[in-house]
């Protein structure tokens, strides 16, 4: 194993443990290590990324699941529409350059970074 794909198995169980912490898709650590780390392209690493967080999902709900902390209303719904944007993502993703993709994600995880800021220093301390 190579000194990058050390990295990339570090950040990747970095992820899953973030994960489990806050709940944050580990797609925002997963699909960076992929990409910078293993060389995967953009879309390499989104669709890689997909199929790790089933796994880590799966178990995190279970476990979750136990201590009763799951809302299984809306999961279920929630898991019932989300194919849906799936399907049209999984479409578009291999219709744009490798660029666009790039921008997108860092813009999302931008923008998502600073919404959780706004509300966390908005809620009581």
């Amino acid at each position: 194993m190579s000194g990058d794909e050390l990295l990339a198995a570090l950040i990747c169980m970095a992820g899953g443990f973030t994960g489990g912490i806050v709940g944050v898709g580990g797609g925002v650590l997963f699909v960076p290590a992929l990409t910078i780390f293993i060389g995967l392209s953009q879309v390499e690493g989104e669709s890689t990324s997909l199929l790790m967080i089933v796994i880590v999902a799966l178990i995190g709900a279970i476990r979750q699941n136990s201590y009763g902390n799951v809302n299984v209303r809306n999961a279920i719904i929630i898991g019932a529409l989300s194919p849906l944007g799936v399907l049209l993502g999984v479409g578009i993703a291999n219709h744009v350059s490798e660029r666009v993709l790039q921008l997108s994600f860092a813009a999302l995880a931008l923008f998502i970074a600073y919404r959780l800021i706004v509300r966390a220093l908005a809620a009581p301390a």
